[in-house]
């Protein structure tokens, strides 16, 4: 559930033109409104301009997953147009922070937090830190500074980290949130055994992750959570037996801490002490066959029954909550996936039915997911446009077709002059509208052997009864003509793939080109005419307007999510 926080270099630069235009909401809208928002994009941008169209604190929830700082690189797999290799590989993100940004981030806190700058300044003068340890403070930092500000006072934040760099985080949240306003250090055991020895690593496995969880406030929305009670626990605690079979142990009746929290003083069955509960309530117990007294003189005991038992509390301690296995129902082939038990233990912990929470690291959805399906209002930012399309996809998958009207999508192109900005935009080049159109509209693959024109731009899948078969996809942002059908032709041939999506805006479509797409047939299944065209021009007037190539069983490029219900109304996506 990560995003890189190195911008990269496709879209970003151009992505204010179409972020943050008026959809956001009013502050009162927000509260009151179903509306659910995903943004395409540096959370850094996303939480300024939340932070500055909002003039009260909104959020009630954040948790959120950032890189680690491992320096490993993160692909997810898809289907591969190379038939000898079954899965093709995309960077989803790199988990490494930029040494060369950072100082202007460093120079923005000045202005926003005078000590938090004073001392990543000094981290950043000593050489007992890394230049890259302390890049990845200052980003933490700024974004952290924000989301602060974002917070209701009965709010909580979560922070997902790994012991690496929690000790240097938990400074910074110290700094942020307050000192006094630190509850724990959670213990995730995401796994049972890690051998690193066997790597050449001179440390003991390490199997564990951090979250470090602040609230706002002393005010702060906190719902216990209990953990059913284990089969050991159970027979050595829960000895006696009612007639009626109902197991119980013997709890203590004193009051701890006597006289100075207020507890009542009386004699009950020949007994003088303070009590737990009044001499009435006491009484009243007594009568329901609730307590009993051993032998005479012995202190009364409170029956307490298995079946009334909530459980045990859950502590700082999560080792009940295991990693997803490469069999989950749940795993999509996401990197760094988290399990849904997880997230749902901390929501339902720290907010409560029509609350706000946020995840501005959202990578796969989990979080999003999850608040989904226990009727949590939610907002999730990615600066990876392959994880915000995995999670529109989630949520479809998941919670059906209906899901889509109630979530809006910032960061993409929502028109078609917003569209030709970013085909234009000289710094990006063309290759950010392709992976726009290609692995966003159309949901397919761009091709990793980038080449000009006589090549393809990307690809789709689809399943027959014996084959995987591909169609590729020629994206073209300026003028087209009937020459690049014949030459989209030639590579649909030489490639041997079942058909072609050809991409172009509408007014540069021709009637030669309709006329020469016409012309090249239609695709074949074992031999049978499909009626479906082999060559299809569409337009991104059509793909913005949710319209979608006529193609036989495409296969999905990420894995399905499991089917699931969710409470309140139907809900959706583009609005």
């Amino acid at each position: 559930m990560k995003g890189t926080l190195v911008r990269p270099v496709i879209l970003l630069s151009i992505i204010s033109h179409f972020i943050f235009p008026s959809a956001l909401l009013k502050f009162d809208e927000y509260e009151n409104h179903p509306m659910n928002h995903l943004y395409f994009g540096d959370c850094l941008d996303v939480l300024k301009e939340l932070h500055n169209s909002y003039p009260e604190p909104f959020i009630d929830l954040i948790y959120i997953d950032p890189p680690f700082n491992s320096k490993r690189n993160y692909n997810v797999l898809f289907e591969s147009i190379d038939v000898k290799d079954a899965n093709a590989q995309k960077q989803a993100f790199a988990d490494t922070w930029s040494n060369v940004s950072y100082m202007d981030e460093l120079h923005m806190l000045a202005d926003l937090d005078k000590d938090l700058h004073d001392v990543l300044q000094v981290f950043d003068k000593t050489n007992s830190i890394s230049h890259s340890a302390v890049a990845y403070l200052t980003t933490m930092a700024h974004r952290l500074w924000y989301m602060h500000k974002l917070l209701k006072d009965t709010g909580s934040f979560y922070l997902h980290c790994d012991p690496t760099m929690s000790h240097y985080l938990k400074l910074l949240c110290d700094m942020i949130f307050g000192e006094g306003n630190f509850r724990n250090e959670i213990t995730w055991q995401r796994t049972n055994t890690h051998n690193d020895a066997k790597q050449g690593r001179k440390a003991y496995g390490n199997v564990i992750d951090i979250i470090l969880f602040y609230t706002k406030s002393d005010n702060c929305t906190f719902n216990q959570q209990y953990v059913p009670l284990n089969e050991t626990y159970i027979k050595s605690f829960y000895k006696f037996e009612d007639e009626d079979g109902r197991k119980y142990q013997l709890g203590d009746l004193g009051a701890p801490g006597g006289e100075e929290k207020g507890n009542p003083y009386y004699e009950f069955l020949g007994i003088n002490k303070f009590w737990r509960y009044s001499k009435d309530r006491m009484q009243k117990l007594f009568e329901e066959g609730r307590i009993i007294q051993t032998k005479p003189g012995a202190v009364p005991r409170l029956k307490r029954y298995l079946d009334e038992s909530k459980g045990n509390a859950v502590q700082n301690l999560w080792n009940d909550i295991g990693p997803l296995q490469a069999n989950s129902k749940e795993k999509l082939g996401y990197p760094t996936q988290k399990p849904e038990a997880l997230l749902e233990r901390i929501i339902r912990t720290s907010s409560n039915e029509g609350d706000v929470i946020a995840d501005f690291f959202c990578g796969c959805g989990t979080t999003i997911s999850v608040a989904q399906r226990i009727n949590r209002k939610w907002l999730g930012a990615d600066i990876s446009h392959l994880a915000v399309r995995l999670i529109l996809k989630r949520l479809i998958d998941t919670y059906g077709e209906g899901v889509k009207h109630n979530v809006k999508l910032h960061g993409f192109p929502k028109d078609v002059a917003s569209a030709k900005m970013l085909a234009q935009d000289t710094e990006n080049g063309r290759f950010g509208f392709q992976e726009w159109v290609i692995e966003v509209l159309l949901h397919g693959v761009v091709n990793p052997k980038k080449t000009a024109d006589g090549g393809y731009d990307g690809y789709l899948t689809y399943q027959t009864d014996k084959t995987k078969e591909f169609v590729l996809i020629e994206t073209k942002s300026g003028n087209v003509n009937v020459k690049n059908i014949r030459e989209f032709v030639q590579v649909i041939d030489k490639q041997k793939a079942a058909a072609g999506i050809f991409v172009c805006f509408g007014d540069t479509v021709t009637k030669e080109m309709l006329k020469e797409a016409k012309a090249a047939g239609h695709i074949k299944i074992g031999g049978m005419d499909t009626g479906l065209d082999k060559i299809q021009i569409i337009t991104v007037d059509d793909l913005l307007d949710a319209k979608q190539p006529q193609l036989p069983n495409i296969s999905s490029t990420f894995k399905k999510a499991q089917k699931k219900e969710t409470k309140g109304s139907s809900y959706g996506l583009f609005d």
